[in-house]
């Protein structure tokens, strides 16, 4: 109808995707072909930040996918220090709207697919970057964008046998491993508590999946092979990357500009271009190689793209709208 527009629970999102992480996966690697093809518009995030300190924000990110004809807007609330109040730490909801009339055609609640569409990125550069001979996986970080990294780690390496959590609060990993032990009973978990050394040594691909700005990662952890997926902030030394063979970037362009690692790296003239061996989208198309040997630490940078956001957030609701799934709301 023309005064209406669907409205998606984070329930009616969470139904529509399901265990379909394949799926997920699949919107990235489409998003990307549109973007570096010159067939959608990505203008550059929008962070307010309110407390330094803890980097609470709130982020517009907007982008629009020409042969789709649409627009999407994601905004989201990552407040880091809400851990102490025992609430959730993001909050999302995206907007789409078509681009022929300029309709909105949904409003839904996008915090499960912010942290889904993160661990796609992620599990998709892994497919190229890490090990083939990937079987454990070390975490920092035990919250649910753990949760999700490492359900799509395992759909991408199902032969993944031992997965360690650490985390500061070592009350999360005990929760998320007792949580996860039902659905795979074939994996070890091993409760690391809050030794972040023990969740890393040994492990294949490593995960700081945390909004920290303390350096919690040391580069003496790091061993030959390792796959480094950076998830948050600024949680790492800036000597793990200095120790990387490659440094990838899901856009190397995008980091410049926000407060991660290589990001205050670069502003700092730690780092330049020349020190970035490829954005992820070079590496699917076959324009430069992923990994080469079993040798190389390789350090995957994930930044967040929002035209990835919005093809995610169109293909909900051409899923909710095939299934009638969502409430009709008048303008």
């Amino acid at each position: 109808m023309e005064n209406d527009f669907l409205y998606l629970s984070e329930e009616d999102v969470d139904f529509l995707i399901g265990d379909n992480y394949s799926m997920v996966e699949d919107v990235v690697v489409e998003a990307l072909e549109h973007y570096y093809h010159g067939q959608a518009l990505m203008p550059d995030k929008i962070s307010l930040i309110f407390d330094k300190k803890n980097q609470n924000r709130i982020n517009c990110m907007p982008a629009s996918i020409t042969p789709k004809n649409i627009y999407g807007t994601k905004w989201v609330s990552v407040f880091p220090s809400n851990r102490s109040k025992g609430i959730k730490n993001v909050e999302g909801f995206s907007f789409l709207s078509e681009t022929v009339t300029g309709k909105l055609l949904c409003m839904m609640n996008s915090s499960i697919t912010t942290s889904l569409r993160t661990a796609a990125v992620g599990s998709l550069a892994a497919r190229y970057l890490a090990s083939a001979n990937t079987k454990t996986i070390g975490f920092i970080g035990a919250g649910e964008e753990a949760k999700s990294h490492f359900l799509l780690l395992m759909n991408t390496f199902p032969n993944i046998n031992t997965c360690k959590f650490s985390a500061r609060d070592i009350e999360d990993t005990s929760a998320l491993i007792n949580e996860l032990e039902k659905d795979y009973p074939t994996v070890n978990f091993i409760d690391c508590k809050d030794d972040y050394q023990k969740a890393i040594e040994a492990s294949n691909i490593i995960v700081t999946a945390i909004s920290s700005q303390d350096p919690v990662l040391k580069a003496d952890w790091i061993e030959d092979g390792m796959l480094y997926i950076h998830v948050g902030g600024r949680e790492d030394e800036d000597e793990v990357a200095l120790k990387a063979t490659k440094i990838v970037c899901d856009s190397w362009e995008a980091v410049k500009h926000r407060t991660q690692t290589l990001s205050q790296m670069y502003v700092n003239n730690i780092i330049d271009d020349s020190n970035i061996y490829a954005d992820l989208h070079e590496i699917i198309e076959g324009k430069k190689p992923g990994r080469e040997n079993e040798k190389e630490f390789i350090y995957f940078n994930s930044v967040g793209l929002s035209v990835i956001d919005s093809l995610l957030s169109y293909k909900i609701y051409e899923l909710a709208r095939e299934k009638n799934i969502g409430t009709l709301l008048k303008k």
